[in-house]
């Protein structure tokens, strides 16, 4: 009777054993997470001792909770999403409430995610009162066979797809309503309006994450340059440009000035410097960033984010709104370039 019991159950163990080797390695990658809340002139002068200690905390928060997800088996996208929803909602960075103002004094909103395990996409637009630009970017990704909406087609596709909206007075905070008046009258004293103020800082806002299962995605949301016009659009919900993400490689979130960063395709190259010269997610974004883009004229940075967990958040500004936490769980929050 023993013998005719281990007969069968060696079968069984023998061809479950198989069917276990023959599945690809699940939940043994070294998890990351990175975010951006934008980049440019940002000084210990910019900041008050309170805004400062608002915004680390702010930026602290966020990526935790993008980790908590990624440490109890969620996805790299999971952790992008909920990341990047935190950033939108708080009223320090230019995304979802806070955001700039366009000519009109209105919030013109853009975002786009990917990703790196099937390269798919979903960006969205110049879009008014959606709460969440990065969710109505993800439904575009998961519900539609598109990859950029905009305008008044992508609202009513974020209705028909119960994305929650908000009125026009829960995204403006009285520092943009200021910002707003001080730049146009500059501009009815001045032949044209003065650079350096209107893009003296770049707060996008961004994440990018690595889950336990080795894919990576990254995500972009951004309220765009204040006082713009034209239905401007930047670098955020451009794939390639402001977001990329591929398995193979890396995942990428960009902040900075939009046009040059579409002109230079930045986060597509970074992804592709890896690939085809074989360097670290550090080099190549170092190459692109402080090198390329600074030759071309533009300013901005980055974080990146590789298979393996390996971090990257470069800049070529005199500050970054940036946190991680690495493959080793080690925080990471900081805002000038000397930290």
């Amino acid at each position: 009777m023993d013998k005719f019991r281990s007969g069968p159950t060696l079968v069984i163990g023998t061809l479950l054993l198989f069917f276990m080797l023959s599945l690809p390695a699940v939940a043994d990658s070294s998890i990351a997470i990175a975010i951006h809340g934008g980049a440019g002139t940002i000084n210990k002068e910019s900041l008050t001792a309170e805004q400062e200690a608002s915004i680390r905390a702010d930026l602290e928060a966020a990526v935790k909770a993008g980790y908590a997800l990624l440490e109890a088996g969620g996805s790299s996208t999971d952790a992008v999403l909920k990341a990047i929803t935190m950033l939108e909602d708080s009223p320090h960075f230019n995304a979802g409430k806070g955001a700039v103002l366009n000519q009109d004094g209105n919030v013109e909103l853009d975002a786009s995610i990917m990703t790196g395990s099937d390269r798919n996409a979903g960006a969205i637009a110049g879009v008014y009162g959606v709460k969440n630009p990065i969710l109505l970017a993800h439904k575009v990704l998961t519900d539609s066979p598109h990859v950029l909406l905009s305008g008044e087609g992508a609202e009513i596709f974020a209705r028909q797809s119960n994305i929650q909206f908000e009125n026009a007075d829960y995204f403006k905070t009285p520092y943009r309503i200021e910002q707003l008046k001080q730049i146009q009258e500059q501009e009815k004293t001045q032949a044209g309006l003065d650079n350096s103020y209107r893009e003296s800082w770049f707060s996008t806002v961004g994440t990018v994450a690595v889950d336990k299962f080795g894919h990576v995605a990254a995500g972009t949301s951004t309220g765009g340059t204040a006082n713009k016009r034209w239905g401007r659009i930047g670098d955020s919900p451009i794939i390639g440009a402001g977001t990329y993400a591929d398995d193979r490689y890396c995942a990428v979130s960009a902040t900075g000035h939009g046009e040059y960063f579409i002109r230079a395709a930045v986060t597509h190259d970074i992804c592709a410097r890896v690939a085809y010269q074989d360097l670290s997610i550090n080099d190549a974004a170092d190459q692109v960033i402080n090198k390329d883009l600074v030759e071309m004229g533009g300013d901005g940075g980055v974080i990146a984010v590789s298979p393996d967990g390996e971090i990257a958040m470069t800049f070529n500004t005199p500050g970054m709104y940036r946190a991680s936490i690495d493959s080793q769980g080690q925080l990471t929050v900081a805002i000038y370039a000397d930290e």
